[in-house]
């Protein structure tokens, strides 16, 4: 009886803490899918590239390079080095998922995307197996069924609204990013640090398309770090 308490307390949480996510992941995703159909991809390649890559800057990208023909190789190359954070991120959640059975890491880590290490993140106490289960899985169902429907029905929608569809991206950034800026300063600094990193890098032309990316997380993560780092010990 205690566990089914715990367990529907699990799948709570995770509703209420997953809705920001799925309901940006939706139109976001409805755009991959009605780009995808324009870049002339059909409805089965469309959909394993969400179900199987699962990770929108990266299959976004894919679709650029696709249009400008560049070779298979090179595309799996380019999203592995743009999800390189991922492994970073799963890396930083492993000490606290220490108490989940190992069976379930690999399915957990599959399901860890910027916007669901966001929110596991600022909720450890939270963290269980049910809790990262089901926000992964929500998301992860928001994400496919929106590149779906985008695909099938895309193309019905008026032009400015089609266009509009991306503005999820950054409502769903802000969604998550600003009630942390209420609990704590530093995370309002790391934020604005990251920002200036990566115009600097993409303004600066030193590195190409991609790699100003993957240099800007690991920049913007290491400043973090030692923000961070300083805080604790000032206290």
């Amino acid at each position: 009886m205690k566990r089914d308490k715990d367990i529907k307390k699990e799948i709570k949480e995770s509703i209420i803490l997953a809705l920001p996510i799925v309901i940006g992941y939706f139109p976001i995703a409805m755009a991959f899918g009605l780009l995808s159909k324009n870049t002339l991809l059909s409805f089965r390649d469309t959909s394993f590239l969400s179900l199987l890559v699962y990770a929108g800057a990266s299959q976004f990208m894919a679709l650029d390079l696709i249009k400008a023909g560049v070779t298979s190789g090179s595309i799996i190359l380019a999203t592995f080095l743009l999800n390189l954070r991922h492994m970073m991120m799963t890396a930083s959640l492993a000490v606290e998922l220490k108490d989940i059975p190992k069976r379930y890491i690999p399915l957990v880590a599959f399901g860890i995307t910027d916007e669901t290490f966001s929110v596991i993140s600022f909720n450890k106490d939270k963290i269980s197996l049910g809790f990262v289960l089901f926000l992964n899985i929500l998301s992860y169902a928001s994400w496919n069924i929106g590149t779906m429907v985008g695909y099938g029905v895309g193309e019905i929608l008026p032009s400015s609204l089609q266009s509009s569809l991306n503005v999820g991206l950054y409502a769903m950034f802000a969604a998550l990013l600003f009630p942390e800026f209420k609990k704590s300063k530093n995370i309002l600094l790391i934020s604005i640090i990251s920002v200036l990193v990566y115009i600097i890098l993409y303004y600066s032309k030193i590195f190409t398309s991609g790699w100003d990316i993957i240099v800007g997380v690991i920049v913007s993560s290491l400043l973090g770090l030692k923000i961070l780092n300083n805080s604790k010990g000032e206290v």
